[in-house]
């Protein structure tokens, strides 16, 4: 007896098929979730890695306090106290020049504050009195005009009379002493030396009262002019 053979393969074929096409199906759909499954993983990875992204609206600037920290102020400098100098440069700058002009460069004593032809007259007189055994000493040569004033107050005081006062001591503007063009000298001993001598070098005494008082009259080699009895203020 023979079997119907071609049914039989026909439904093989046909459950060959639908099986492969299940696992097919099967391994499509795993592979889908195992996608969906890494997506998600990563996704979830990624999201806990991530830090929160937080809004920087109204956040102060790098390098800037927090507008509730109040800013630190740098303290001021304490102020020095100035000390008022007790003269000011003006007033000291007039003092001393009030100063330089009232005090000699030299002594009243020395010769150096005489005038030029006057100095080099007594230099030689001196030096000449000298080898004949007689000191000249100077008394006053240069004087101030302050000097002057209180020497001519004071004869103001001693003879009451401005004429009387004058015939010993003149007014500063008047003064050959404060001009350096005068000497007086001691002691008596070189009064009489120079009083003698004096003409040959120039030097000359002028008044009669006043025998220590010299001046550079005449030329050196001459006479001396005749003596005058004292000095007389000249009217203004």
């Amino acid at each position: 007896m023979t079997s119907p053979l071609p049914p039989r393969r026909r439904g093989m074929a046909r459950s060959r098929l639908l099986g492969v096409i299940g696992v097919a199906g099967v391994g499509l759909v795993g592979g889908s979730l195992l996608l969906w499954h890494a997506q998600l993983g990563e996704f979830l990875g990624l999201a806990a890695d991530k830090e929160p992204v937080v809004s920087t609206v109204g956040a102060p600037a790098v390098g800037e306090p927090p507008a509730s920290t109040p800013a630190t102020r740098a303290p001021k400098p304490t102020p020095k106290p100035t000390r008022t100098p007790s003269t000011s440069p003006k007033t000291t700058e007039k003092s001393e020049q009030t100063e330089t002009t009232e005090k000699p460069a030299v002594r009243e004593e020395s010769i150096e504050g005489l005038s030029p032809k006057l100095r080099s007259r007594l230099k030689k007189a001196i030096t000449a009195a000298d080898r004949d055994g007689v000191t000249i000493r100077i008394t006053s040569a240069r004087r101030t005009s302050t000097k002057q004033q209180r020497l001519f107050n004071e004869a103001l005081q001693q003879y009451g009379s401005y004429k009387v006062a004058t015939r010993w001591v003149l007014p500063p503007k008047y003064s050959a002493h404060v001009q350096g063009k005068a000497v007086d000298i001691g002691p008596t001993a070189a009064m009489t030396w120079l009083n003698q001598n004096g003409w040959r070098y120039g030097v000359c005494r002028r008044y009669d009262n006043e025998p220590w008082h010299f001046e550079a009259l005449s030329a050196p080699g001459k006479k001396c002019p005749p003596r005058e009895p004292h000095a007389v203020a000249k009217s203004d």
